[in-house]
């Protein structure tokens, strides 16, 4: 995958990653020990507007990529300047961001060691959110290659009745568990492992919940990402562009609009 990075860099198949809007807001962090992790986790949340509370406001999970965190995600991708652009200029409705630490290579699903990162979102994020006076009844998640596959995992444990919308943004699917192992061989514990959280295995638990996918046609995803399209028939688009912040960034406006639109009529 590195080499070819480097070469599409080369041949210019790779978008600049766009300076960010001037908009800013308040970040919030959210800091605990996760039972369901069995290590400290932070959410970093990212409020629509400056100082404003969370207070009735929905609720979007963002789920980090390979190597990563809640922190990590923000910052990369400059969340915290997209989401107030998109309410005050994009006419969005507004909702708050919480993207939360899943372990750098946990791949969003629960491990054979314990870390069970889905769980902890469930059963420990969303109560800590519905404390503060987030609405967290019906939620949206949004994620990046291992996020954008962790996202899909979520919408699938969730289903419909909870899950408002999904955007997986070049989801790192794998056609076989081999093929995992050689992307990142602590992607999953084994071929059952696999198994068991294979999207394309449960596609029927995606039923009914409002899903965008996004991918760049020189992302080492894209076959995968096309697959995925052409069985579910999403939102989004294959686009020019890699595996990096010159493709992701562009994409978030249309992404965060996609999410506000559900998450309001929800």
């Amino acid at each position: 995958m590195p080499g070819r990075v480097r070469l599409d860099r080369a041949l210019g198949r790779c978008g600049d990653v766009p300076a960010p809007p001037a908009a800013s807001t308040t970040v919030r962090r959210l800091a605990w020990r996760s039972a369901r992790r069995r290590t400290d986790v932070t959410a970093t949340v990212v409020l629509p507007a400056a100082n404003a509370s969370l207070r009735g406001l929905p609720i979007a999970v963002a789920l980090h990529g390979s190597g990563g965190d809640g922190a990590s995600a923000v910052r990369s991708l400059a969340l915290d300047h997209y989401l107030p652009d998109a309410v005050a200029r994009g006419g969005v409705a507004p909702f708050a961001i919480a993207a939360v630490d899943g372990g750098p290579d946990t791949y969003w699903h629960a491990r054979a060691d314990g870390d069970d990162p889905i769980g902890m979102i469930i059963d420990e994020l969303l109560p800590r959110l519905r404390a503060e006076g987030a609405r967290t009844g019906r939620i949206a998640a949004i994620g990046w290659s291992m996020g954008g596959y962790g996202a899909l995992v979520l919408a699938r444990r969730l289903g419909a009745r909870r899950m408002a919308a999904a955007v997986a943004s070049s989801p790192a699917l794998f056609a076989s568990y081999a093929d995992a192992r050689r992307t990142n061989a602590r992607s999953f514990d084994g071929a059952a492992d696999f198994a068991r959280n294979d999207v394309f295995a449960a596609l029927d638990a995606l039923k009914g919940v409002p899903i965008r996918v996004d991918c760049g046609t020189s992302d080492p995803f894209a076959p995968m990402a096309r697959r995925l399209r052409g069985r579910i028939h999403p939102e989004g688009s294959m686009g020019g562009g890699c595996h990096d912040g010159g493709f992701w960034r562009p994409r978030l406006p249309a992404q965060l609009a996609f999410l506000g639109h559900h998450l309001a009529a929800s």
